[in-house]
């Protein structure tokens, strides 16, 4: 939930805690009662609707399956799978049979699951 949202949820409930006895104070005890009851049932509802259209944030599965070999004179050498700038929150990572990673001169090799 965004600050702004909860900003504005804080602030409509306040709202709505001031208004019962403000009402009940200037127009009486029966129309006090009713307005608390009308911003009990919205105070609901609305709770309802936030619950029901909030987003869950996206989940990204990776997968590697039957790769074959990588080799690299020079630099890094990946034959699985390397994480890191997806779009969402990585929520598994998978490399099967991978075969041999084989880097040479300093380099990385990765025959499995790596990143951030």
């Amino acid at each position: 939930m965004t600050r702004r949202v909860r900003i504005t949820l804080i602030t409509a409930g306040a709202l709505c805690v001031a208004t019962t006895p403000l009402v009940w104070a200037l127009f009486g005890q029966e129309n006090g009662e009713m307005a608390g009851v009308v911003l009990q049932v919205a105070a609901g509802v609305a709770a309802l609707l936030l619950g029901l259209l909030k987003r869950e944030p996206q989940s990204v599965v990776v997968e590697a399956v039957d790769t074959g070999k990588a080799v690299a004179n020079v630099g890094s050498a990946n034959s699985g799978v390397v994480l890191g700038g997806s779009a969402g929150t990585v929520s598994s990572a998978r490399a099967e049979r991978t075969g041999d990673a084989t880097a040479e001169g300093g380099g990385n090799a990765n025959s499995g699951v790596s990143g951030t």
